[in-house]
């Protein structure tokens, strides 16, 4: 049953998406960022974005994908310790507000972030919170429904406009209207606290019915393990 109205600490949100070097949070890097706030009606108020030289070369698959090449973030974007440390820094101020970040597959941007801050040694945020994650809360409470959950696919499902799918100002604004749209539609928890805990379970039971999955599709070892820490990964 659709709900008309937002928890109080819903009506202003932090959102938060990176675009980067490829997949892997340990040593993938960042080449985009940003980092805005939304009001209750899903209207951006205030952004920042950043676009960095992150170091390495950008594979021409993930410059297909977001759009920036080696060149140009060479020529363009600005030291990466400097970004990490500016991305972290917006963050941990919205975090001290009080505000909550939203962030589509949290554990993946907050991971590679954090890996990024030891890199360059820079202060890593300390238990990020609270954080909002619509991947989570969408297969929490739509378990069942088939098809991909990519950010373009929810967000249609959602009704929430992406024109410019993987620009990481797009992608944040996006994922913070369609976690609006999730409080509307299934009426989400009255503390971002308690929304932030029962999302640490959702994402440990979704990565280990996931590893089962894959451990019977033969993708995976019986010995391994999907990693379900969140936001931040073990």
């Amino acid at each position: 049953m659709t709900s008309t109205t937002l928890p109080n600490w819903l009506t202003r949100v932090g959102v938060f998406d990176l675009e980067t070097t490829g997949v892997d949070v340990a040593t993938d890097r960042i080449v985009t960022a940003h980092v805005g706030v939304l009001d209750r009606h899903g209207r951006e108020i205030a952004a920042r974005d950043w676009l960095a030289d992150p170091g390495i070369p950008i594979p021409d698959g993930a410059a297909a994908i977001h759009g920036i090449s080696t060149e140009h973030a060479r020529t363009h974007g600005r030291p990466a310790g400097e970004v990490v440390a500016e991305i972290s820094n917006a963050l941990r101020v919205l975090f001290a507000q009080g505000m909550p970040i939203v962030a589509y597959n949290a554990s993946y941007d907050f991971s590679l972030l954090a890996n990024e801050a030891a890199r360059h040694g820079i202060p890593a945020l300390i238990d990020p919170q609270p954080v909002i994650d619509p991947l989570v809360i969408d297969k929490a409470y739509d378990r069942y429904r088939p098809g991909k959950r990519t950010l373009s696919v929810v967000a249609e499902h959602y009704a929430v406009p992406l024109d410019d799918a993987h620009e990481a100002s797009a992608d944040a604004v996006a994922a913070g209207r369609v976690a609006l749209a999730l409080a509307r539609e299934f009426g989400l928890s009255q503390t971002a606290a308690e929304l932030h805990t029962q999302q640490i379970g959702w994402a440990r039971d979704q990565a280990e019915s996931l590893t089962e999955y894959f451990i019977k599709a033969g993708r995976l070892d019986p010995a391994e393990a999907l990693d379900g820490s969140w936001p931040v990964r073990g």
